[in-house]
């Protein structure tokens, strides 16, 4: 084998890693921020056992890195670029296999057919936010929210909800997020607070894929 043949196959490590769902799976939950085995097992409803050895498959590929605490690891990835490497990957999906267009369209299939829940876009938030026009719900877990969040958000988790709606304000648009473009929760918090008379939407993307644009974070 030439050294241009090694150094292909050594690429395609990276390629091998990500080709399984529960990976990247596993890899948009670390997006938010590091976590234990078993936090990451349970976001991706998964065992402990089979969690570990996916992770193994992401560490050897050089997508995550591991240290111990205590009697736990704790994962994270190894820097941004997994993120962009992630968002590239789902752009080339979305343009180039007519599946990703079914797929998408069925997990939002509850999306209003005259627009009214359409997600708002980076430029838009940016612009409402500068603004001051929109107020910011991130319904992702607790422990996600404190490992990094957008500037002055509110964080309801979405099975807290109903019980939290005086945190919200009336007097200006919501605009809601949580791990990134394929994740429902903030889709299904839209729904609820639109039937309660709430002005939301969704953000289009998510926590990762904003702070991988460089815009602040706290």
């Amino acid at each position: 084998m030439t050294a241009r043949e090694d150094l292909f196959d050594t690429l395609s490590q990276i390629g091998k890693a990500l080709g399984h769902g529960h990976r990247l799976a596993l890899l948009e939950r670390l997006a938010q921020g590091e976590a234990a085995v078993d936090a990451l097992a349970k976001t991706a409803d998964l065992t402990v056992g089979n969690a570990s050895a996916h992770l193994q498959h992401l560490r050897r590929a050089g997508l995550v890195t591991a240290s111990r605490s205590g009697k736990q690891m704790i994962y994270r990835l190894t820097d941004q670029r997994v993120v962009t490497l992630l968002s590239l990957m789902r752009d080339v999906a979305e343009t180039n296999l007519a599946e990703m267009e079914r797929l998408v369209s069925r997990l939002f299939a509850d999306d209003n057919p005259d627009g009214a829940l359409e997600a708002i876009s980076r430029d838009e938030l940016l612009s409402g936010l500068k603004r001051g026009a929109v107020a910011l719900l991130d319904v992702r877990p607790e422990d996600e929210f404190r490992a990094g969040h957008l500037p002055d958000a509110i964080n309801i988790p979405l099975d807290q909800l109903e019980m939290m709606l005086e945190e919200l304000p009336r007097d200006r648009e919501i605009v809601a997020y949580c791990r990134g473009p394929y994740c429902v929760l903030s889709h299904e918090a839209v729904q609820r607070l639109r039937a309660l008379g709430f002005r939301i939407r969704r953000f289009d993307e998510g926590f990762p894929e904003w702070k991988a644009a460089g815009l602040p974070v706290h």
